[in-house]
C-alpha cells in the first residue's frame, strides 16, 4: 500500500508530532494526576480514536467542509469549547466537595472521544498532512487515510502512556489528603477550561 520511503518519511514525521507538546497530552497528564494510569489510558485511547476518526474524515473529503465553511468551523470549537468548559467546571466543584480521585476515570474514555473529535483544528491539519503521503496510483486511498491514522493513533497512545505512567508516578508521591485531592482536581479542572477557552479563539486557517 505505501513505498517504504513514504513509510519511513511518515513514521519519522509522526514522530516529531507526537513528541511535540500540545493539548492532548495536556489532557492526558491531567487525568493520569487526577485519576492514575487507567484515567490516563483512558484519555488517550479517546483522544486517538478521534485521530482515527478524522483521518477517514480527511479521506472522505469531510475535512474540507471545515476549511471551506466558517459557519461549520466556528460551530464546531464552539460546542468542543463549551464541552471542555463544562468539564473543568465540574470537575473544580468535584475538587469543592472532595474529589475522589477514581471519580475522574467515570466517561474518561467517551468524553476523550468528544474532546478529540470536537476539535476543528485537528481536522484541518489531517486534511493538509496526511494526503502528502497518499498516492492514489496504489489504490484504496480510504484505506491508506485510515493506516496513516491508525499510526499515528499508535505513535501517539504508545508516548502518552509514558507520559501517564509518570503523572500517576508522581501523583503517587503526594499524600492522600482530602487537602491535596481538591487541589489536583481544582488545577485539572482549570486546565480543562484553559483548553476550552483556548479552542474558542482558535482560527481558521
Amino acid at each position: 500500500m505505501f513505498s517504504a520511503s513514504t513509510l519511513a518519511a511518515f513514521l519519522a514525521a509522526g514522530l516529531v508530532i507526537v513528541l511535540l507538546p500540545g493539548s492532548g497530552q495536556a489532557l492526558v497528564l491531567a487525568r493520569s494526576l487526577a485519576g492514575g494510569f487507567r484515567a490516563g489510558l483512558a484519555a488517550t485511547c479517546g483522544l486517538n480514536t478521534g485521530t482515527v476518526l478524522h483521518a477517514v474524515a480527511a479521506g472522505f473529503g469531510l475535512s474540507a467542509v471545515l476549511a471551506t465553511s466558517a459557519t461549520a468551523f466556528t460551530v464546531i470549537k464552539l460546542v468542543g469549547a463549551g464541552y471542555l468548559v463544562l468539564l473543568g467546571v465540574l470537575t473544580w466543584r468535584a475538587g469543592v466537595r472532595t474529589a475522589p480521585a477514581g471519580g475522574a476515570r467515570q466517561g474518561g474514555y467517551l468524553s476523550a472521544v468528544l474532546i478529540g473529535v470536537l476539535n476543528p483544528k485537528v481536522a484541518l491539519f489531517f486534511l493538509a498532512f496526511l494526503p502528502q503521503f497518499v498516492d492514489p496510483g496504489r489504490g484504496a486511498v480510504l484505506a491508506q487515510f485510515l493506516v496513516l491514522g491508525l499510526i499515528l493513533a499508535a505513535l501517539s497512545v504508545a508516548w502518552d502512556c509514558v507520559l501517564s505512567l509518570a503523572a500517576h508516578a508522581v501523583s503517587l508521591g503526594l499524600t492522600a489528603s482530602q487537602r491535596v485531592a481538591r487541589w489536583r482536581a481544582r488545577i485539572t479542572g482549570g486546565l480543562f477550561v484553559g483548553l476550552g477557552v483556548r479552542l474558542a479563539f482558535a482560527e481558521q486557517r
